[in-house]
């Protein structure tokens, strides 16, 4: 796998981390109660965290020479 493929990657498991918080943030705040909606709330922002720091290696990392 070339490296320019392997970022395309990574940056796309990032969009899902960060679609995955989305839609996390949304029902721990709207439809949850109680100890579930803080546990969830707790995984969505692990979860945007780390898309963030993923998306900030792969744009910094510069463009792959190919």
């Amino acid at each position: 796998m070339t490296p320019g493929l392997l970022k395309m990657w990574f940056a796309l498991a990032s969009m899902g981390f960060m679609f995955i918080a989305v839609i996390s943030i949304y029902l721990s705040r709207y439809k949850l109660k109680g100890f579930l909606r803080t546990i969830l709330s707790v995984i969505a922002y692990f979860f945007m965290v780390v898309a963030g720091i993923i998306i900030f290696f792969v744009v910094f990392s510069g463009p792959v020479s190919e």
